[in-house]
């Protein structure tokens, strides 16, 4: 079987060491391709490729960018058969959702990006000292390493190389070693369109992730990971004092108040928290409710949730697909198997078919704040729920978590809407709704989810810095 290839300086090359890692289907427990791990000779390449590109590419104008950005969002539209496939290969997911969440939600949010690079703003030139001009100059940043996650491989490609790009960065990138091809594709669709060298990807593990954050080049390291992933990335950027973007995991709450619609609130948190497997770090996890409409929403939740079907792509009633991995669906797997004794499972619990790594949509109840089931996150389509009593004690519960990226409100009345999010410590908070994102709003979190945004203009200004520039006059 053939090996991937680096995309290093707008060619595809081999890596130069011979290590690989078996890129296994979770729909089927197949291989379906062989990734390299790459070296630090082949980060060496990558870095020293990104770094003679910035010397001209920071010369570019917004507009220029603009037009190279909007360039790649069409191709990646007119290609969107070969991006989905190459995603479903690495992720088994439902091949519209990749279509839809993905490719053409991804070319939104490149288009967003493509604008965003001619609107960036400073204060106005002044006189701040007698006899002397100020004005403020926002520039790139220099070369950026990248490191994405598995759940979005393609969505969150585009979520780092995009503003990147867009504020005259050039990039060093790499995917998951469980789902490179979707990211391979993309970096091919830019060839003829970006200078050589503005992007390149790097195949690997996390040795190889090591060698990227720990390299003295890069002047920003961004990551969307575990917060175990993102600690070791914090760790070693700050060897060299680099910047680091860091956007890791969530254990999301959902707050449903008495006089809320209990099967509408319902069917939206299950859809919330099982889309994509679970395997979001703004799914909904934990559902806090009022003592007095547990059982009537318990029981609408395990309505919704036995209505929710996984299985195989090929199966258009399936809402999911598989967990991405062997080593995933064990963890996913052992936080049931885990449980407490007070804690009952009272649907879902266990695996989907004889192949692959499906795991059933499942609901449990009775368990206590301090549960490793309502600490940790399990990143799976599994939902504790809980009950308050009142909104203060609703608000100390959801916020008693070591994440802060997500939450939810769920009420008719617009006071406790208002309070509630207020009071709620998460970077986003959703109001009658759960986990849709606009290119326009920042995504990005508190606490142990991490710091920086993704998406909106704030996202765009992460990948700059300021310079203050005085002139005598």
């Amino acid at each position: 079987m053939t090996s991937l290839q680096n995309y290093i300086n707008g060619s595809f090359v081999d890596a130069a060491g011979s290590e690989t890692i078996d890129v296994v289907s979770p729909a089927t427990g197949d291989v379906v391709t062989v990734s390299p791990v790459s070296t630090d000779v082949d980060v060496d390449a990558a870095f020293g490729a990104a770094r003679t590109a910035f010397t001209t590419w920071k010369r570019t104008t917004p507009s220029q960018r603009q037009g190279m950005l909007l360039q790649i969002a069409d191709a990646m539209e007119a290609n969107a058969d070969e991006l989905v496939e190459a995603q479903h290969r690495n992720t088994g997911q439902p091949r519209e959702a990749i279509r839809v969440e993905e490719v053409i939600t991804g070319a939104d949010h490149l288009r967003f990006f493509a604008g965003a690079a001619r609107v960036l703003e400073g204060k106005s030139a002044g006189e701040y000292l007698e006899g002397h001009t100020s004005w403020i100059r926002r520039e790139p940043i220099g070369v950026v390493a990248q490191v994405t996650p598995w759940n979005y491989p393609l969505m969150m490609a585009i979520w780092k190389i995009a503003p990147a790009l867009a504020a005259g960065n050039t990039v060093v990138l790499k995917p998951s070693d469980t789902t490179p091809e979707s990211t391979l594709v993309l970096a091919r669709l830019t060839q003829g369109i970006l200078p050589d060298g503005v992007l390149n990807v790097i195949l690997g593990n996390a040795s190889t992730g090591q060698l990227m954050t720990e390299h003295p080049v890069p002047g920003l390291v961004s990551i969307t990971g575990s917060v175990r992933a993102g600690m070791a990335v914090a760790a070693s950027a700050a060897k060299n004092l680099h910047r680091a973007h860091l956007e890791l995991g969530g254990k999301a709450p959902a707050i449903v108040f008495a006089d809320a619609d209990i099967a509408a609130t319902a069917e939206g948190v299950a859809g919330a928290g099982y889309f994509n497997a679970g395997q979001d770090c703004t799914a909904v996890t934990r559902v806090l409710v009022h003592e007095s409409i547990h059982d009537e929403f318990v029981a609408e939740l395990v309505k919704a949730a036995e209505a929710t079907k996984t299985g195989d792509a090929e199966d258009p009633d399936a809402y999911y697909g598989p967990l991405n991995n062997a080593s995933h669906f064990e963890k996913v797997s052992t936080v049931i198997e885990s449980l407490p004794a007070h804690a009952k499972v009272v649907t879902g619990g266990h695996r989907v078919g004889d192949k692959g790594f499906y795991y059933a949509p499942t609901v449990i109840t009775g368990v206590n704040q301090i549960d490793a089931c309502v600490q940790e996150e399990t990143f799976g389509p599994v939902l504790t729920v809980q009950t308050f009593s009142t909104e203060e004690q609703a608000i100390e519960m959801a916020n008693d978590v070591p994440y802060a990226l997500a939450s939810s409100v769920w009420t008719s009345d617009h006071g406790t809407a208002l309070r509630v999010s207020r009071d709620l410590d998460f970077g986003a908070v959703w109001i009658n709704t759960h986990i849709l994102l606009a290119a326009e709003m920042p995504h990005g979190g508190f606490k142990m989810s991490g710091y920086g945004k993704d998406l909106s203009s704030y996202g765009l200004e992460d990948y700059t810095r300021i310079k203050h520039v005085m002139s005598a006059l």
